[in-house]
Protein backbone atom coordinates (compact mmCIF):
# COMPACT_ATOMS: atom_id res chain seq x y z
CA UNK A 1 0.00 0.00 0.00
CA UNK A 2 1.35 3.40 -0.97
CA UNK A 3 1.87 5.70 1.98
CA UNK A 4 0.21 9.10 1.84
CA UNK A 5 2.39 12.19 1.76
CA UNK A 6 1.97 14.03 5.10
CA UNK A 7 2.84 17.30 3.36
CA UNK A 8 0.14 16.99 0.71
CA UNK A 9 -2.96 19.13 1.40
CA UNK A 10 -6.14 17.17 2.03
CA UNK A 11 -8.51 20.14 2.43
CA UNK A 12 -9.01 23.44 0.67
CA UNK A 13 -7.22 26.44 2.10
CA UNK A 14 -9.73 28.28 4.27
CA UNK A 15 -10.03 30.63 7.21
CA UNK A 16 -12.77 31.85 9.54
CA UNK A 17 -13.08 34.49 12.23
CA UNK A 18 -13.22 33.20 15.81
CA UNK A 19 -15.11 31.16 16.97
CA UNK A 20 -15.77 29.58 13.56
CA UNK A 21 -18.86 27.80 12.26
CA UNK A 22 -19.42 24.24 11.04
CA UNK A 23 -21.56 25.52 8.18
CA UNK A 24 -18.69 27.48 6.64
CA UNK A 25 -16.17 24.63 6.63
CA UNK A 26 -15.25 22.86 3.38
CA UNK A 27 -15.84 20.00 3.68
CA UNK A 28 -18.23 20.24 6.59
CA UNK A 29 -17.29 18.04 9.57
CA UNK A 30 -19.02 14.66 9.79
CA UNK A 31 -21.07 14.54 12.98
CA UNK A 32 -23.37 11.50 12.66
CA UNK A 33 -22.10 7.96 12.06
CA UNK A 34 -25.59 6.76 11.05
CA UNK A 35 -25.58 4.06 13.73
CA UNK A 36 -28.75 3.01 15.52
CA UNK A 37 -29.05 3.92 19.21
CA UNK A 38 -29.76 1.34 21.90
CA UNK A 39 -31.11 3.54 24.75
CA UNK A 40 -27.87 3.43 26.73
CA UNK A 41 -28.69 6.91 28.02
CA UNK A 42 -32.47 6.62 28.17
CA UNK A 43 -34.05 9.75 29.70
CA UNK A 44 -30.71 11.04 31.00
CA UNK A 45 -30.43 14.81 31.30
CA UNK A 46 -27.14 16.18 30.01
CA UNK A 47 -25.21 19.41 29.67
CA UNK A 48 -22.62 19.75 26.90
CA UNK A 49 -20.56 22.93 26.69
CA UNK A 50 -19.59 23.77 23.14
CA UNK A 51 -22.26 21.33 21.98
CA UNK A 52 -23.23 23.37 18.94
CA UNK A 53 -20.43 22.27 16.61
CA UNK A 54 -17.37 20.05 16.20
CA UNK A 55 -16.89 17.34 18.81
CA UNK A 56 -19.69 18.82 20.93
CA UNK A 57 -22.22 18.53 18.11
CA UNK A 58 -21.25 14.90 17.45
CA UNK A 59 -21.58 14.08 21.15
CA UNK A 60 -24.93 15.87 21.40
CA UNK A 61 -26.29 13.84 18.50
CA UNK A 62 -24.82 10.57 19.80
CA UNK A 63 -26.36 11.16 23.23
CA UNK A 64 -29.76 12.02 21.78
CA UNK A 65 -29.57 8.88 19.65
CA UNK A 66 -29.07 6.93 22.89
CA UNK A 67 -32.20 8.47 24.42
CA UNK A 68 -30.83 11.49 26.30
CA UNK A 69 -32.12 15.06 26.49
CA UNK A 70 -29.30 17.53 25.99
CA UNK A 71 -28.67 21.16 26.93
CA UNK A 72 -26.10 22.89 24.76
CA UNK A 73 -24.18 25.82 26.25
CA UNK A 74 -22.71 27.87 23.40
CA UNK A 75 -21.47 31.33 22.52
CA UNK A 76 -24.10 33.79 21.22
CA UNK A 77 -22.10 34.06 17.95
CA UNK A 78 -22.60 30.31 17.42
CA UNK A 79 -26.41 30.55 17.33
CA UNK A 80 -26.66 29.26 13.75
CA UNK A 81 -24.68 26.10 14.50
CA UNK A 82 -26.56 25.57 17.76
CA UNK A 83 -29.97 25.86 16.12
CA UNK A 84 -28.96 23.40 13.41
CA UNK A 85 -27.82 20.87 16.02
CA UNK A 86 -30.97 21.28 18.08
CA UNK A 87 -33.16 20.92 15.01
CA UNK A 88 -31.30 17.80 13.94
CA UNK A 89 -31.78 16.24 17.38
CA UNK A 90 -35.49 17.04 17.57
CA UNK A 91 -36.28 15.94 14.02
CA UNK A 92 -34.28 12.72 13.94
CA UNK A 93 -34.45 11.46 17.52
CA UNK A 94 -37.38 13.25 19.15
CA UNK A 95 -35.35 14.31 22.17
CA UNK A 96 -35.28 17.70 23.87
CA UNK A 97 -32.36 19.96 23.00
CA UNK A 98 -32.17 23.10 25.10
CA UNK A 99 -30.00 25.99 23.89
CA UNK A 100 -28.26 28.31 26.35
CA UNK A 101 -26.24 31.11 24.74
CA UNK A 102 -23.59 32.62 27.01
CA UNK A 103 -19.88 33.26 27.48
CA UNK A 104 -18.56 30.70 29.98
CA UNK A 105 -15.32 32.61 30.49
CA UNK A 106 -17.30 34.51 33.15
CA UNK A 107 -18.16 32.73 36.42
CA UNK A 108 -21.60 34.32 36.79
CA UNK A 109 -22.56 33.16 33.30
CA UNK A 110 -21.66 29.57 34.17
CA UNK A 111 -23.88 29.62 37.24
CA UNK A 112 -26.76 31.25 35.38
CA UNK A 113 -26.52 28.76 32.51
CA UNK A 114 -26.76 25.80 34.88
CA UNK A 115 -29.79 27.32 36.59
CA UNK A 116 -31.51 27.71 33.22
CA UNK A 117 -30.89 24.05 32.45
CA UNK A 118 -32.19 22.96 35.86
CA UNK A 119 -35.34 25.03 35.42
CA UNK A 120 -36.13 22.99 32.32
CA UNK A 121 -34.61 19.56 33.09
CA UNK A 122 -35.03 19.54 36.91
CA UNK A 123 -31.89 17.41 37.28
CA UNK A 124 -28.53 16.77 35.61
CA UNK A 125 -27.20 13.25 35.14
CA UNK A 126 -24.26 13.90 32.82
CA UNK A 127 -21.96 16.90 32.40
CA UNK A 128 -19.64 17.18 29.39
CA UNK A 129 -17.08 19.97 29.83
CA UNK A 130 -16.02 20.37 26.21
CA UNK A 131 -15.84 24.03 25.17
CA UNK A 132 -12.37 25.38 24.36
CA UNK A 133 -10.44 28.17 22.65
CA UNK A 134 -6.89 28.39 21.37
CA UNK A 135 -4.65 31.20 20.17
CA UNK A 136 -1.57 30.57 18.03
CA UNK A 137 1.68 32.19 19.25
CA UNK A 138 5.19 31.77 17.87
CA UNK A 139 6.71 31.71 21.36
CA UNK A 140 5.82 32.56 24.94
CA UNK A 141 6.67 36.25 24.48
CA UNK A 142 3.87 36.52 21.91
CA UNK A 143 1.17 35.26 24.29
CA UNK A 144 -0.77 38.30 25.42
CA UNK A 145 -2.13 38.44 28.93
CA UNK A 146 -5.60 38.88 27.45
CA UNK A 147 -5.35 35.66 25.42
CA UNK A 148 -3.74 33.79 28.31
CA UNK A 149 -6.58 34.69 30.68
CA UNK A 150 -9.20 33.92 28.02
CA UNK A 151 -7.68 30.51 27.28
CA UNK A 152 -7.62 29.44 30.91
CA UNK A 153 -11.01 31.00 31.67
CA UNK A 154 -12.75 29.05 28.90
CA UNK A 155 -10.71 25.85 28.94
CA UNK A 156 -10.31 25.10 32.66
CA UNK A 157 -11.81 27.79 34.94
CA UNK A 158 -15.24 27.24 33.38
CA UNK A 159 -14.98 23.55 34.27
CA UNK A 160 -14.57 24.48 37.94
CA UNK A 161 -17.46 26.95 37.81
CA UNK A 162 -19.92 24.77 35.88
CA UNK A 163 -19.07 21.58 37.76
CA UNK A 164 -19.46 23.39 41.08
CA UNK A 165 -22.91 24.60 40.01
CA UNK A 166 -23.97 21.17 38.73
CA UNK A 167 -22.81 18.91 41.56
CA UNK A 168 -25.46 19.87 44.14
CA UNK A 169 -28.01 18.56 41.62
CA UNK A 170 -26.19 15.41 40.48
CA UNK A 171 -27.06 12.15 42.21
CA UNK A 172 -25.30 8.82 42.71
CA UNK A 173 -24.68 7.33 39.28
CA UNK A 174 -23.98 10.66 37.62
CA UNK A 175 -20.90 11.27 35.55
CA UNK A 176 -18.66 14.06 34.33
CA UNK A 177 -16.54 13.88 31.18
CA UNK A 178 -13.90 16.50 30.40
CA UNK A 179 -12.32 17.11 27.01
CA UNK A 180 -8.55 17.46 27.28
CA UNK A 181 -6.09 17.01 24.36
CA UNK A 182 -3.11 15.07 23.08
CA UNK A 183 -1.21 18.34 23.57
CA UNK A 184 -1.54 17.87 27.34
CA UNK A 185 0.85 14.92 26.99
CA UNK A 186 3.27 15.94 24.22
CA UNK A 187 2.97 19.73 24.33
CA UNK A 188 2.65 22.06 21.36
CA UNK A 189 5.27 24.72 20.55
CA UNK A 190 2.76 27.26 19.23
CA UNK A 191 -0.03 26.45 21.68
CA UNK A 192 1.81 26.75 24.98
CA UNK A 193 -1.08 28.27 26.93
CA UNK A 194 -3.66 25.95 25.33
CA UNK A 195 -1.54 22.86 26.05
CA UNK A 196 -1.01 24.02 29.62
CA UNK A 197 -4.75 24.44 30.14
CA UNK A 198 -5.35 20.97 28.72
CA UNK A 199 -2.74 19.54 31.09
CA UNK A 200 -4.61 21.17 33.95
CA UNK A 201 -7.77 19.39 32.77
CA UNK A 202 -6.04 16.01 33.16
CA UNK A 203 -5.15 16.80 36.77
CA UNK A 204 -8.60 18.26 37.38
CA UNK A 205 -10.19 15.05 36.08
CA UNK A 206 -8.09 12.77 38.24
CA UNK A 207 -8.45 14.87 41.38
CA UNK A 208 -12.20 15.35 40.98
CA UNK A 209 -12.65 11.63 40.37
CA UNK A 210 -11.02 10.86 43.71
CA UNK A 211 -13.03 13.55 45.44
CA UNK A 212 -16.40 12.31 44.17
CA UNK A 213 -15.92 8.56 44.24
CA UNK A 214 -17.73 8.15 47.58
CA UNK A 215 -20.72 9.97 46.11
CA UNK A 216 -20.94 7.44 43.28
CA UNK A 217 -20.16 10.05 40.62
CA UNK A 218 -17.61 9.06 38.01
CA UNK A 219 -15.23 11.54 36.35
CA UNK A 220 -13.26 10.75 33.21
CA UNK A 221 -11.80 12.50 30.19
CA UNK A 222 -11.21 12.21 26.46
CA UNK A 223 -7.94 13.37 24.88
CA UNK A 224 -8.48 13.96 21.15
CA UNK A 225 -5.72 14.25 18.62
CA UNK A 226 -6.34 16.39 15.50
CA UNK A 227 -10.07 16.71 14.75
CA UNK A 228 -11.70 18.53 11.82
CA UNK A 229 -13.69 21.24 13.62
CA UNK A 230 -14.35 25.00 13.19
CA UNK A 231 -11.73 25.70 15.86
CA UNK A 232 -9.07 24.68 13.33
CA UNK A 233 -10.22 27.00 10.56
CA UNK A 234 -10.52 29.82 13.09
CA UNK A 235 -7.03 29.26 14.53
CA UNK A 236 -4.48 28.31 11.88
CA UNK A 237 -3.32 29.98 8.64
CA UNK A 238 -5.19 28.71 5.54
CA UNK A 239 -2.21 26.75 4.18
CA UNK A 240 -1.88 24.88 7.48
CA UNK A 241 -5.62 24.21 7.61
CA UNK A 242 -5.31 22.51 4.22
CA UNK A 243 -2.74 20.08 5.66
CA UNK A 244 -4.28 19.76 9.10
CA UNK A 245 -3.83 16.34 10.71
CA UNK A 246 -1.52 14.94 8.05
CA UNK A 247 1.30 14.64 10.59
CA UNK A 248 -0.68 12.18 12.73
CA UNK A 249 0.18 8.46 12.52
CA UNK A 250 -2.97 7.91 10.44
CA UNK A 251 -2.02 10.86 8.20
CA UNK A 252 -5.40 12.55 8.65
CA UNK A 253 -7.52 14.26 11.30
CA UNK A 254 -10.49 12.57 12.91
CA UNK A 255 -14.03 13.49 12.01
CA UNK A 256 -16.07 14.54 15.08
CA UNK A 257 -18.27 11.46 14.72
CA UNK A 258 -15.19 9.32 15.46
CA UNK A 259 -14.87 10.92 18.92
CA UNK A 260 -18.50 10.60 20.01
CA UNK A 261 -18.48 6.85 20.83
CA UNK A 262 -15.82 7.42 23.51
CA UNK A 263 -18.14 9.87 25.28
CA UNK A 264 -21.11 7.52 25.00
CA UNK A 265 -19.02 4.74 26.51
CA UNK A 266 -17.88 6.88 29.44
CA UNK A 267 -21.39 8.23 30.04
CA UNK A 268 -23.10 4.84 30.03
CA UNK A 269 -23.08 1.89 32.38
CA UNK A 270 -20.63 0.18 30.02
CA UNK A 271 -17.95 2.08 31.96
CA UNK A 272 -19.44 1.69 35.44
CA UNK A 273 -16.08 0.61 36.94
CA UNK A 274 -14.04 3.37 35.30
CA UNK A 275 -13.22 6.72 36.92
CA UNK A 276 -10.25 9.08 36.86
CA UNK A 277 -9.17 7.85 33.43
CA UNK A 278 -8.45 9.45 30.06
CA UNK A 279 -9.35 7.82 26.74
CA UNK A 280 -6.93 8.76 23.96
CA UNK A 281 -8.63 9.14 20.57
CA UNK A 282 -5.69 10.49 18.62
CA UNK A 283 -5.11 8.50 15.45
CA UNK A 284 -2.46 6.19 16.87
CA UNK A 285 -0.09 8.57 18.65
CA UNK A 286 1.55 6.87 21.61
CA UNK A 287 1.61 9.10 24.68
CA UNK A 288 2.58 8.61 28.31
CA UNK A 289 -0.16 8.98 30.92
Amino acid sequence: MQKSNPKKPIFKEQAQPVPGLDKKMDPQPEFDDDSVGSNKLHNKKCIITGGDSGIGRAVTIAFAKQGADVAIIHLPDEKEDAEFTAGYVRKNFGRDCLLVATDISKEKNCKTAVQKVLKSFKKIDILINNAAVQHIAGDITEISTENLINTFSVNIFSMFWITSAVLPHMENGGCIINTTSVTAYRGSPRLIDYSSSKGAIVSFTRSLASNLIDRGIRVNGVAPGPVWTPLIAASFPPDEVAKFGTDSPMKRPAQPKELAPAYVFLASQDSSFISGQIIHVNGGEIVNG
